[in-house]
């Protein structure tokens, strides 16, 4: 490290007759010296302190892997990182979209990595494939929202707590040379703004050389007509600016995984053995792999994370915040403390229960009012069917009293002439036994 240049200002003697003046800075009048260091300071092992403490918490890094079932995005995961992760094949008849996550503590050399791969299980499987995407996109919002959360905690613990924020969304696309299918337009219409779109051609051991570069310039031109804001590597480091370059010319990246191993030469390669040849994986002049693993975890591991906190999280979470109704600025364009915003929120809110309490009291008291109407209309109704039946009750008994008045002469009249009838029949017997004596006399 070159030597250090201090400004230094070598302050006049003071007088021993006068008191110094407490609070105020006296003015040199005159050149300032730049001196150099005479010696080693030390704050040039920044660097080695940093490095030292990232080693020792070790690193982070989230992986999200989007495409339709079968295309290879277990494999190439493999492949990438060297290993053999647990997966188990995806049917292809879920009624929805799946996201599983799977978090696996690697480590190379010194170096530990706590990586986090996310897969779409059933992605493209549907009939209807118009909601594909929102499992997508509430997966990663989800992720963003439960680091806000732990970011507004009074007592937070974010060097211990487990970042599932996605760092970069490795999208498959189907080799099909035909261009990019509606579903693919719209999902990455929808992330570009959430996440570091990386676009891979899947199986691109299925094409020919010249219809791979064909579909590339397809799918890089159907991209750019539908504004799809890819991740692009950086440039403005002088150290990864050529390659960064040169490598953004090669996206999407044309790759091949593979789980087996076959001797080349001298040499166990990963590979994929056909009928007609063997595909490399590690040969960039059989496809991308190589390419996309050097840009995605050797050079432009930490410039993805750096994007995805400064750039996704932050839009995420000034949105959120904005909903909240917290702001930097008054009416005025004037600063406004977060202690203002949360007393103009808190007494806004608390207007809006008042005005919802006075609207519900009046809510109330204008079902009271309705419901005592209702019970005087059928009160007025209940008396209006008991007077009607009252009148109706008074006229049966009026009728029931002719009648039982009318039946009560009937058997009075029926008893005189059951009397009549009576004493006509004894006076008819007691004459026919006078006339019976006079006949024995004779």
């Amino acid at each position: 490290m070159a030597s250090a240049e201090v400004e230094r200002i070598r302050p006049p003697l003071p007088d021993p007759s006068t008191k110094p003046v407490v609070g105020k800075v006296r003015q040199v009048d005159g050149p300032i010296r730049n001196l150099k260091l005479s010696g080693h300071v030390g704050f040039d092992s920044l660097p080695d302190q940093l490095v030292n403490k990232s080693v020792q918490n070790g690193f982070i890094f989230n992986i999200l892997c989007i495409g339709e079932t079968g295309l290879g995005k277990s494999t190439l995961m493999d492949s990438l990182f060297n290993t053999s992760f647990e997966s188990s094949p995806s049917p292809h008849s879920l009624p929805s979209v799946k996201l599983k996550a799977h978090t696996y503590e690697l480590q190379e050399s010194n170096v530990r990595l706590k990586l986090t791969i996310v897969d779409t299980v059933g992605y493209g499987d549907q009939i209807n494939k118009e909601d594909s995407f929102k499992a997508v996109v509430d997966y990663i919002d989800a992720q963003f929202e439960s680091y806000l959360q732990e970011e507004l905690k009074i007592k937070r613990s974010l060097a211990t707590f487990h970042d599932t924020r996605i760092h970069v969304c490795l999208y498959f696309i189907c080799p099909t040379g035909h261009g990019l299918k509606s579903i693919d337009l719209m999902c990455m219409k929808k992330l570009d703004t959430k996440v570091n779109i990386i676009p891979i051609i899947a199986k691109a051991d299925t094409i020919s050389k010249t219809e791979l570069q064909k579909f590339k310039e397809k799918i890089v031109h159907e991209l750019s007509n539908n504004g799809v804001q890819i991740y692009q590597f950086p440039t403005d480091d002088e150290n990864v600016t050529e390659v960064n370059a040169q490598m953004n010319s090669h996206v999407p990246f044309a790759v091949v995984g593979s789980t087996d191993f076959v001797r080349v030469g001298n040499k166990m390669m990963r590979s994929r053995q056909y009928p007609w040849g063997t595909v490399q994986v590690e040969n960039e002049s059989h496809c991308d792999f190589v390419k996309l693993r050097e840009m995605l975890i050797r050079t432009n591991m930490e410039d993805m994370r750096e994007k995805t906190h400064m750039r996704h999280y932050e839009l995420y979470r000034k949105k959120r915040l904005e909903q909240m109704g917290f702001t930097d600025v008054d009416s005025d364009n004037k600063p406004v403390s977060f202690q203002q915003s949360f007393e103009q929120k808190r007494s806004h809110h608390l207007q809006e229960l008042q005005q919802k309490e006075d609207e519900m009291r009046q809510m109330f008291v204008n079902r009271v009012k309705e419901k005592e109407q209702e019970l005087k209309d059928e009160e007025k109704d209940l008396h209006s069917k008991f007077d009607k039946l009252k009148k109706d009750h008074s006229e049966e008994k009026r009728k029931l009293d002719d009648l039982r008045k009318t039946l009560e002469e009937d058997i009075i009249e029926f008893n005189r002439r059951k009397t009549q009838i009576a004493q006509q029949q004894a006076l008819g017997s007691s004459h026919h036994t006078l006339t019976l004596g006079k006949s024995k006399k004779k």
